[in-house]
Order: structure tokens, then C-alpha cells, then sequence
């Protein structure tokens, strides 16, 4: 309910649909129950039979709202209004036959036009403005008295009394009858400020929602911004790096095939190292170009957890072999569950991966524990390092922040925002214990819909 402050299309109407058909449930049961005192309780004399064959006419109405509910046909605001209009009849009949505008509850027309002007734009809340006023006027000349209404009308004693005892009588008729009005009256009352209260407050919670919704999608796009400009600066960097390093690289070769091992050992194995730092440069700007011109359904793989898990262990192991890595798996898990493995993602956790191996004590080592379920695939990377800052907590993801090593401080905003993106959570923390801990949380591809499309949002 409420739901059109946030537009959703066909969700939002039949979310409205539905809490048409709930509140329609509870006046049902009010109605009932109304009547069942009257008569029981209070003795007064109605038309029952015309009383339950328009609560019987209501309950048809809600049945079919009910069977509407579970087809799949669009549901239009016109429809809602339709509905309600039918309630304001029902309701109009009701109080024709239990005295019309004298009747206390004569308010519950203000249910329709508050139900109204909250779930249908403002033209349809100023018909009902129009519809339910022209009932109200109607109520006020056409009516069934109620028996409270008219103390005077005939007693079957009232020859036999003197003027004193029938004067007597139609005091008390009319204290009856005030009664019940303020009574009436203040149950309106109650009910009406309960009513307001309880949609002011879903008011409220949905607006803030909304700030809350505006507020993320700001960031967000923000976010995504700066993500763009590092993308361009990153091909740029790319393209003019190519050709100064495919110069180092022949220089590299030269200088390798002139000093020979067997004469300068030591010099020849060091230009193999640099030889071989070159070589996986001139690849991480090949995969870069390559994923340029990609995409972004291209750039990923359904797998099963466990080989995306091996996959990402086993590409990271190329950068850090002589790290220690501690791997923690959870028994209790899915083994067909499947992941969207995308590049971008394997990327992000291989930096995180790299940085707690950075950060630890090389006898320490890190801890990379795995568990998931059906829905969500969750990683926590341990490392036994000093910790992290307090301020990078705080701004953690949400900007590049300054590195006290070599790189630009740009690797984990670009992990958070890449995994972000795909719907999943990144946490950063410190433990009491001592070191750093990140927790990853990605979504997994539901079962039903393995084999559609994939695509990203």
C-alpha cells in the first residue's frame, strides 16, 4: 500500500488490489459484528433480511477480488476505483436501512475517500470526493429510521398512560437514543484517529524509504561515475602504454641474449625476472583491451561454486605461490549451486586476496573461508596484519583512498563498486583477535533460471 510514492508499475496496483481486498475483509467483519450487537445486544428492531443480503452482496465482490488476485491480467486503476465505487454503494445501502445521515457511523464514508486518494491519483480521489458527498445528501431525505430515532411513535400502552407517564416515556426514548449517538459518535472518533494514525505512519515510512531509495541510487550513480572515469583513464593508460612497454620488452631480450647465462649469471637471471614482469603486464593490458570491446553478459560464465572457487584460488596462486593460504569450507553446502562467474568479480576478490597476503606476516599467512547456500555464495578473507584504519572503515568503497604503499588506493573502491553492482555486500572490519577481515557476499543463480540469459542490471 502506498506503493505508487515509489512507482512499480503493474506491482504497485495489484499491491493496492490486494490491500483493497484486506480492508474490505475487516469492514466485512465490523459490519457483522455491528449488526449482531444491534439487534442482540441492544434489541433494536432491523431489517435483517435486507441487512445480511448486502453483506452477502459485499462478500461476492470480495470473492471475486480474491479469484482477481490470482490471474495473471493487468491491473488498472480504473478497476480499483470501480471496486470502490461498489463499497460506497454497499456501504449507502447499509446506512439507508439503519437511518441514513442520523445513523453515528455515518463517517465510514470517509474510509472510500482516504483508501482512495492514498492508492489513485488526485482526479480519481476528487470524484470520490464528489460520489460519497452526493450519497451523504441523498442519506439525509431517504432513509430507513432507526426504532431509537422515533421515541414518539405509538406504544401499545400509550392509551392507557396519563400525561405525566407518556411524557416520562419519550424522555427516556430520547436519552436512549442520545446515548447510543455518542456513543456512535465516539467510537467514530477512536476509530477515525486510529485510521489517520496508521496511514500517516505508512506515509511516513514510505517517504523515508523513498529519501533512503534517492539517496543510495545518488551514491550510486556517483559511484558509477567515477568508475567510468577510471575506466577511460584506465584505456587510455592501456593504449599509451603499449607501445613504451613493448620497447622495454625488445631492449629486455637484446640485453638478455648479450649476457649470457653462463658468463653473467647473476645480471641474466635478474632479466628474466624483468622479462617475466613485462610479459604479465603486456597480458593484464591485453585482458583490459579484450574486455573493453566486451559485453557485459560476455564477460561471465555460469559455474559451480566449487570450481568458480578453485578457479579464483588458482589464478591468485600465480601472483602470491609462496603465501600461505588457510582454506576453511564449510560440510553443509550445495554442490549444485552455481555463480555467475564474471571477470570483474574474480578480479575484485584476487585483489582483496592480494592485499591481505601483503598485509600479513609471511609465516602467518592469510584465511579464506567459503560457505553458501541457494541464494547467496559468502567469502571471509582473514589476514593476521596490523589492522586497518579507522577512517578507511568508515570510507571504504565509497571513494579511492590513499595508499601508504606504491599503488593509487583506487584497487578496493573499484572491488566494492564492481561487487555492488551485482547485487552483492562487502563488509570491512578488524577483529579483536588482531588483523583484518573481509566479508563478501555474492548472489547465486537460482535453480529455475539456469538456462535464460544472462544479463546485469
Amino acid at each position: 500500500m502506498l506503493s505508487h510514492i515509489l512507482p512499480k508499475a503493474e506491482i504497485s496496483i495489484r499491491e493496492n488490489l490486494r490491500w483493497l481486498y484486506i480492508l474490505r475483509n475487516l469492514m466485512l467483519f465490523a459490519v457483522t459484528v455491528a449488526v449482531f450487537i444491534a439487534v442482540n445486544g441492544l434489541g433494536i428492531n432491523l431489517p435483517q433480511n435486507q441487512l445480511w443480503l448486502a453483506i452477502f452482496a459485499i462478500s461476492i465482490l470480495n470473492l471475486y477480488t480474491w479469484l482477481r488476485l490470482r490471474t495473471p491480467e493487468e491491473v488498472t486503476e480504473h478497476e480499483i476505483f470501480s471496486q470502490i465505487c461498489m463499497d460506497v454503494l454497499a456501504l449507502a445501502y447499509l446506512l439507508y436501512l439503519t437511518g441514513g445521515a442520523s445513523n453515528p457511523i455515518i463517517w465510514v464514508f470517509l474510509l472510500p475517500l482516504i483508501v482512495t486518494a492514498i492508492m489513485l491519483p488526485q482526479a480519481y480521489a476528487w470524484n470520490m470526493v464528489i460520489i460519497t458527498s452526493c450519497v451523504y445528501t441523498v442519506l439525509i431525505a431517504y432513509n430507513v429510521p432507526l426504532p431509537a430515532v422515533e421515541p414518539h411513535m405509538a406504544h401499545p400502552a400509550m392509551t392507557e398512560m396519563t400525561p405525566e407517564m407518556s411524557l416520562q416515556m419519550h424522555l427516556m426514548n430520547d436519552r436512549r437514543y442520545f446515548n447510543l449517538h455518542v456513543f456512535g459518535m465516539w467510537f467514530g472518533f477512536v476509530f477515525s484517529a486510529g485510521l489517520v494514525a496508521f496511514f500517516v505512519v505508512e506515509l511516513s515510512k514510505t517517504l523515508k524509504e523513498r529519501e533512503r531509495n534517492l539517496a543510495d541510487a545518488r551514491e550510486s550513480a556517483l559511484r558509477d561515475e567515477r568508475v567510468v572515469s577510471l575506466g577511460t583513464l584506465a584505456a587510455s593508460a592501456a593504449h599509451d602504454m603499449g607501445t613504451p612497454l613493448g620497447t622495454i620488452a625488445i631492449l629486455t631480450h637484446e640485453m638478455a641474449e648479450e649476457l649470457s647465462a653462463h658468463r653473467y649469471p647473476d645480471l641474466h637471471q635478474k632479466l628474466m625476472i624483468v622479462q617475466q614482469q613485462i610479459d604479465r603486464c603486456k597480458q593484464a593490458l591485453s585482458v583490459m583491451s579484450a574486455s573493453a570491446g566486451e559485453m557485459r553478459a560476455e564477460s561471465g560464465k555460469v559455474m559451480l561454486v566449487s570450481e568458480y572457487i578453485d578457479e579464483v584460488l588458482g589464478q591468485w596462486r600465480t601472483h602470491k605461490a609462496a603465501t600461505r593460504l588457510k582454506l576453511f569450507i564449510s560440510p553443509n553446502v550445495d554442490m549444485e549451486a552455481r555463480v555467475i562467474a564474471e571477470r570483474t568479480v574474480t578480479h575484485s576478490i584476487i585483489n582483496i586476496l592480494n592485499n591481505a597476503a601483503e598485509a600479513s606476516p609471511v609465516d602467518a599467512g592469510i584465511e579464506f573461508h567459503v560457505e553458501w547456500d541457494d541464494e547467496t555464495l559468502n567469502l571471509k578473507i582473514r589476514d593476521f596484519g596490523p589492522g586497518l584504519p579507522a577512517e578507511f572503515i568508515e570510507f571504504a568503497g565509497h571513494q579511492p583512498v590513499k595508499s601508504n604503499k606504491q599503488g593509487m588506493g583506487v584497487g578496493l573502491f573499484l572491488t566494492y563498486t564492481t561487487i555492488k553492482r551485482l547485487g552483492g555486500k562487502i563488509q570491512f572490519s578488524n577483529l579483536e583477535s588482531g588483523g583484518a577481515c573481509v566479508e563478501i557476499s555474492l548472489p547465486l543463480l537460482a535453480k529455475e533460471s539456469m538456462h535464460e540469459p544472462i544479463t546485469y542490471g
